[in-house]
């Protein structure tokens, strides 16, 4: 008794992109890409997955907890699949660019893949799409000030509805958390994640500090005001200057308020709030942290920040920050926004009975030489109108060139132009022209 084909399915976390949702990921992929090498971001292509050890040095506790591993079967070890891009450009820019003197920009655009540990049931996969860029061997307000010109500048030239980016510096939070004791840290990290000034209140109420610590006998007063320190940029930064933080902490706002600076004149039109509560991404970032959000997407479509003690983890002590967009959530928002996929680029499908190959053959070379794509019908040439359409339509193609008619067809307007026979022999004997030109603008 033959066993029956198992069903033909997915693992979860992964999906297939048809044409058109293809379409509309390469075009925003293509974009930040565009505008990242435009500010001068070079790019790289790194492995799907690496020797686990060596890409968890890269990684924070939450993204080795996240980290997909496997047993390579050539050589037995463990291998993991990024969950981030970071790590490996960082391992890059230590060994293979060792040489290189900084700055370095770079770029890249690829899948990352996580566990996710949803609210209920077990751990899951997820395979995220991003673009983004990191910034080695730079550190100060300037660095930071790229980085975040960089990312408006992106966010701009995607065409969703985004809101100012949101801006932050771990400073004030971590030193609120290491000033109370340890008991309370966990308690106190979460208070501000969810912005609960009573919990906060009580987590700060532990302080590390002895009576006469003038600074830590401020913990709890410093550690209600992040709850509200979130808004616009000049005025949270106002009102965080004027309380009693340490030397190290003001010295940290004054790098963010310069950072911002710094951005609005590299970027005229940027728009910034400041959260200084905020406390995501608190373990692996050592100064100024970021995220932008897009109308239509149900989290960040972007982030980011520095993280000065990265790099050095695999030989090259450096100073970097970075960001990452997250194409899906950028998709999320286009189609919530109404954004259509982008129309594709001129291309016939040629008609032609068996008979006529060689023509259709010599006019497809000829429009593919004149920067229109073109193949030629491998179905039955009398196929019903409606299903050749529905064909061309379904893989791609804006027109349908009859050779029997002659007659070219407009898949989107089904609008029908007649063809001169003296335009259809010039094509075959390699000119061109005269086709062409019906197809309107030709891709470049």
């Amino acid at each position: 008794m033959s066993t029956p084909p198992s069903p033909v399915r997915l693992p979860a976390g992964v999906r297939d992109f048809l044409p058109r949702a293809a379409a509309r990921r390469r075009a925003i992929c293509e974009r930040v890409l565009g505008e990242l090498e435009a500010w001068g971001y070079t790019r790289l292509v790194t492995p799907v997955f690496e020797c686990a050890d060596v890409l968890e040095r890269g990684l924070g506790a939450d993204a080795r907890a996240a980290a997909l591993r496997f047993v390579e079967p050539g050589s037995g070890e463990v291998v993991a699949l990024r969950p981030d891009f970071t790590p490996q450009v960082a391992r890059i820019a230590a060994t293979r660019l060792a040489d290189v003197a900084g700055p370095l920009r770079l770029c890249y655009e690829g899948a990352v893949n996580r566990l996710t540990s949803p609210t209920r049931g077990p751990l899951a996969q997820r395979e995220i799409l991003q673009a983004g860029i990191e910034l080695i061997e730079a550190g100060g307000p300037e660095a930071d000030a790229e980085a975040l010109a960089v990312a408006s500048a992106t966010l701009a030239h995607l065409g969703v509805e985004a809101a100012p980016l949101d801006v932050g510096h771990v400073a004030p939070a971590r030193w609120v958390l290491a000033a109370v004791t340890e008991p309370a840290r966990a308690a106190l990290a979460a208070a501000l994640g969810k912005k609960d000034r009573r919990a906060v209140a009580r987590a700060a109420a532990h302080s590390a500090g002895g009576p006469a610590d003038v600074a830590h006998r401020a913990v709890p007063e410093l550690a209600e005001a992040l709850v509200g320190l979130a808004g616009p940029a000049a005025e949270v930064l106002a009102r965080a200057r004027a309380l009693p933080w340490p030397d190290d902490v003001h010295a940290a706002l004054d790098d963010l308020a310069a950072a911002l600076a710094g951005a609005a004149r590299l970027q005229p039109g940027a728009q910034f709030t400041v959260d200084l509560g905020e406390v995501r991404g608190f373990e692996y970032y050592t100064g100024l942290r970021f995220a932008g959000y897009a109308r239509g997407a149900g989290d960040a479509v972007l982030r980011g920040g520095r993280y000065d003690e990265l790099v050095g983890r695999y030989g090259r002590p450096a100073r970097a920050v970075g960001f990452a967009v997250d194409i899906e959530a950028i998709a999320q928002a286009q189609r919530a926004a109404g954004m259509a996929p982008p129309t594709p680029s001129p291309g016939a499908l040629v008609i032609a009975t068996r008979d006529d190959g060689a023509r259709a053959a010599a006019v497809a070379a000829t429009l593919r030489a004149a920067g229109v794509r073109a193949a030629i019908d491998l179905g039955d040439a009398v196929a019903a109108d409606a299903t050749r359409i529905r064909y061309a339509v379904e893989t791609g193609w804006t027109h349908v060139l009859d050779l029997a008619g002659p007659t070219l067809e407009d898949t989107r307007t089904r609008a029908i132009a007649a063809i001169s026979p003296q335009a259809i022999t010039a094509a075959v004997d390699g000119d061109g022209d005269a086709l062409s030109r019906m197809f309107g603008n030709r891709r470049p």
